[in-house]
């Protein structure tokens, strides 16, 4: 099966997205440092979260053929919390956070949106992530879910509701952008009492 682009909107709708590839070939890698410039660029010129999810995911999926480092770039995970952290890029006063992330076989996250857009490319592993949409200010109900496998990337914007099972036998890498992050917008919901804490 082909790779995918995937968005999920804040309606907990799900839509399969054109790939585009980046035009733009070089005898040289694409760095990190380009790729960040890059971004900047986009940030800076595009306000719509969609617009900009749209201009990123082929710099991300460039990057990641190019990059073979970012594929080897991370922690082991805690057993204890089934998941680990490695951040690539965060710089003060600039909105925007890189990161791998590795998650255990059978780790599932809490139900979750992250205030900001993001974008997460699997780098090896499968994962289930299952959507949320709200019904009211306490509610939430599923509204679908996919598997994603080696390549697939998923884009969310910043009131996009998730979470995430580790499908398999063993672990999911990833790797993980976010723009600035609201953190008084992000929650984390548990649908059978209705109730929602900051994540």
């Amino acid at each position: 099966m082909p790779n995918q682009d995937w968005l999920l909107t804040d309606n907990g709708q799900y839509e399969n997205c054109e790939i585009i590839e980046e035009t733009e070939l070089s005898a040289n890698p694409y760095r990190l440092f380009r790729f960040l410039t890059n971004l900047e660029d986009i940030l800076q010129s595009t306000n719509d979260d969609k617009q900009r999810l749209q201009k990123i995911r082929p710099l991300v999926r460039r990057l990641l053929n190019s990059s073979e480092w970012l594929h080897y770039e991370y922690l082991d995970p805690n057993p204890d919390r089934g998941w680990a952290v490695t951040t690539l890029y965060d710089e003060p006063d600039f909105p925007l956070t890189v990161q791998t992330v590795v998650w255990l076989p059978g780790s599932v996250s809490p139900i979750h949106n992250h205030a900001t857009w993001g974008i997460v490319a699997i780098l090896s592993g499968e994962e289930k992530n299952t959507f949320w949409k709200k019904v009211n200010q306490e509610q939430i109900e599923k509204s679908g879910e996919l598997i994603l496998s080696p390549g697939d990337i998923i884009s969310l914007t910043p009131d996009a509701f998730h979470y995430v099972e580790v499908m398999g036998d063993e672990p999911t890498v990833s790797f993980n952008l976010y723009g600035e992050t609201n953190y008084e917008q992000r929650y984390e919901f548990d649908p059978i009492n209705c109730t929602a804490a900051n994540f």
